[in-house]
């Protein structure tokens, strides 16, 4: 790694969540961690030094089996002075399906917090809006196995997690308008974010203006499409409209989709191992997007790039994607 390299520390902005999380300021961009298992070792280089660069959020999940590297690395940073202490830093995780019961939940968050060598969590979500048979946590889950969840006994048991100080704050990921509306009829303590897909080629518009109104943040997730060896969708990357808008303002593609995402008011996790990708994704605080710019990207067609088969079985409790998403 070159100086100048090292010497490149980013601030990266801040939004506030919902006084019902303790008014927690979440960095605006985060560093995701579901990477293969097989990569753990490069995932903890990689979080030492998305600290240097000024990375203060990291994302993670019981169901991607990188906590424990997580926390390896950030114990290692604090030992080397990268940090000055763990309030420094804004970590999330997330409850996975065959947890999902009310009676499992707390558990299942001291064990995340165990691998994770941490006495708290930022932020603790429901991975998603269905449950499965309990048993170890993995992927993918057996369409026999799936469950509908008790929503009203996982987010109490999600509230008392807060209440307990195991997490500073509470919230839902890929849950849909008409899911989320049904666990405000009874939450008192309201999910402060929702985590879905999100980019200029499935922009969420309803549930962005939807989760304003109800004072939830969206954070995306795959904000670069899902390229991966689940996905192996490239749309976002080689979309020509973004292609134009980056050559105008000497930018990546992926830097104008995160800012595009960031101008929307929402928060960003980005998954990346590559030091110089890790720079560059935060590098689109100092600049905007145009007039001319958005009008391009409102033209794009809007599809979801990640499919959620997985989820759909003629069992249910989601017989199709209609009743996944509620579309």
């Amino acid at each position: 790694m070159d100086s100048s390299t090292q010497s490149t520390v980013f601030n990266v902005p801040k939004l506030k969540l919902s006084s019902s999380s303790g008014h927690l300021n979440m960095p605006v961009i985060g560093l995701g961690c579901a990477v293969d298992k097989s990569d753990t070792d490069a995932l903890k280089l990689a979080v030492l030094e998305a600290i240097k660069l000024g990375y203060r959020h990291f994302d993670t999940a019981a169901m991607y089996g990188t906590e424990k590297a997580l926390g390896e690395a950030i114990a290692e940073a604090l030992r080397l002075g990268l940090v000055s202490s763990r309030e420094q830093l804004f970590i999330t995780s997330k409850l996975w399906c065959q947890n999902a019961h009310r009676d499992h939940v707390i558990p299942a968050l001291k064990k995340s917090l165990s691998a994770l060598q941490m006495e708290y969590l930022d932020l603790y979500l429901v991975h998603l809006p269905i449950s499965s048979k309990p048993g170890e946590v993995g992927f993918p889950v057996p369409k026999e196995d799936l469950l509908p969840m008790d929503y009203r006994g996982v987010w109490e048991a999600m509230e008392e997690s807060q209440m307990l100080g195991l997490t500073k704050s509470i919230g839902l990921s890929n849950f849909s308008c008409k899911k989320i509306e049904t666990i405000l009829t009874f939450a008192t303590i309201p999910p402060s974010i929702n985590q879905v897909e999100m980019h200029p080629v499935w922009q969420q518009r309803k549930l962005i203006e939807f989760c304003k109104a109800k004072g939830i943040i969206v954070t995306a997730y795959s904000p670069l499409g899902a390229v991966g060896k689940i996905y192996g969708s490239n749309q976002v990357l080689e979309n020509e409209a973004l292609k134009e808008i980056a050559k105008a303002h000497g930018k990546t593609v992926a830097q104008v989709s995160l800012r595009w995402i960031v101008e929307q008011g929402a928060t960003v996790v980005v998954k990346s191992l590559n030091l110089e990708r890790m720079k560059q994704n935060l590098g689109i605080f100092d600049w905007k997007l145009t007039d001319d710019d958005y009008d391009k990207i409102n033209q794009i067609p809007q599809h979801r790039l990640i499919p959620s088969d997985f989820w759909v079985s003629p069992q249910g409790p989601f017989k199709t994607l209609e009743e996944l998403w509620d579309d």
